[in-house]
């Protein structure tokens, strides 16, 4: 059985190879974080790292795709390890169900990282262990609120626009002297805030996960270096 057939066709088999040697981290393990996690998982990536620290939740199954009725209250790296196997039980997952903050550090350093966190604090500890590590990453802005995946946008964090996160971001990491990186963004308009919690955002699957297969295709680009 080659579950790679079809991306061998695509990428032939130097490219394939590339791929099964690679380790990517996605850190949050979400709404975008699991759609990059699954797309590395399909495509062929040998060794992920996943970080979380969050559990399952019933509000999370309109947009995650680790979240189903039967692992409600299940931590959200367990759910992805038991994703990744499914698909492959041949890819190493390492798995750490932790908070990412200035003090954090990991043994192991990938080839790539994914950032699909949505605390801004820890998006910016995440990019200064990764700049200190000499590891290049590519960053999720603001999925939330949004409804149109033909405003979806790859480019550099210093040259976005729209995105109230981004904006934040931006301060944050010229602060921190951050150098710039990839990142996906909607230049759409963000709907308002509705509900009581007003932490807590509105959003769909299918624009969390546009951002997520974005990001998983830089992760890729980089490793064959197409880009």
């Amino acid at each position: 059985m080659d579950r790679l057939a079809r991306t061998r066709l695509l990428f032939g088999d130097d490219g394939v190879a590339k791929l099964q040697n690679a380790t990517v981290m996605v850190v949050g393990c979400g709404a975008v974080g699991s759609f990059a996690t699954e797309a590395l998982a399909r495509t062929g990536i040998g060794h992920l790292i996943v970080v979380d620290f969050d559990t399952v939740a019933p509000s999370n199954i309109n947009r995650q795709l680790i979240a189903t009725s039967e692992n409600i209250g299940m931590p959200k790296v367990d759910a992805t390890i038991a994703r990744v196997r499914q698909i492959s039980p041949d890819i190493c997952v390492d798995a750490f169900n932790m908070f990412w903050d200035a003090d954090s550090d990991l043994p192991m350093r990938p080839d790539f990282i994914i950032d699909a966190i949505d605390s801004l604090d820890s998006k910016i500890a995440l990019y200064a262990w990764a700049q200190k590590n000499k590891i290049p990453f590519a960053a999720s802005m603001g999925a939330a609120r949004k409804t149109r995946p033909d405003k979806i946008r790859i480019g550099k964090l210093y040259q976005t626009s729209v995105c109230p996160l981004a904006a934040r971001v931006r301060k944050l990491a010229r602060a921190e002297t951050i150098d710039d990186f990839d990142v996906v963004y909607s230049t759409e308009t963000p709907a308002p805030i509705t509900g009581e919690n007003l932490r807590e955002f509105g959003s769909v699957i299918t624009i969390t996960g546009t951002f997520g297969l974005f990001l998983a295709n830089i992760a890729i680009e980089h490793i064959l270096k197409l880009r």
